[in-house]
């Protein structure tokens, strides 16, 4: 799978995303502090790292900065992109499941390696659900960004 990561720092948990995810077979494309030369404003970063998502180039994309919220905000500003901040197995579970995310965000503050492999485990573990409401709610976040994208 390619995975797009971007963080505003270059922080240990940061570099152990970026080699977990090599570790697990996806191809990794980093940017922000991840990456030499590249601009690693959280909010500069977590949107190069969305676009990919949307655009196709990538299947998913992680975005991190200190609380993970920043890095969550501009990652949703993109259309197409549902991304979710995950501090837990459970919440990374149901962001997949229920709400169909393509982007996971993770805070650099909080998040200790072994839960960064939890939050992984159950992302990876997890599908969108084939529930009727839940597809349905999934539909409804789409007709509200193709709205946005359409509003004068």
């Amino acid at each position: 799978m390619r995975i797009a990561v971007s963080s505003d720092m270059d922080e240990p948990v940061a570099r152990l995303l970026v080699e977990e995810l090599r570790a697990r077979g996806h191809e990794v494309r980093p940017y922000g502090a991840l990456s030499p030369g590249s601009d690693p404003r959280w909010a500069v970063c977590s949107e190069q790292a969305a676009r990919e998502v949307a655009e196709g180039r990538a299947d998913q994309a992680v975005v991190c900065c200190w609380t993970g919220t920043g890095a969550s905000i501009a990652a949703n500003k993109v259309p197409g992109v549902r991304a979710a901040l995950c501090t837990d197995a459970y919440t990374a579970d149901g962001a997949r499941r229920w709400n169909d995310a393509n982007v996971l965000a993770v805070g650099l503050r909080l998040t200790s390696g072994p839960l960064l492999g939890e939050i992984l485990d159950a992302w990876f573990a997890t599908g969108p659900s084939a529930d009727a409401e839940d597809r349905d709610n999934v539909a409804h976040v789409e007709r509200l960004d193709a709205d946005r994208r359409t509003a004068p």
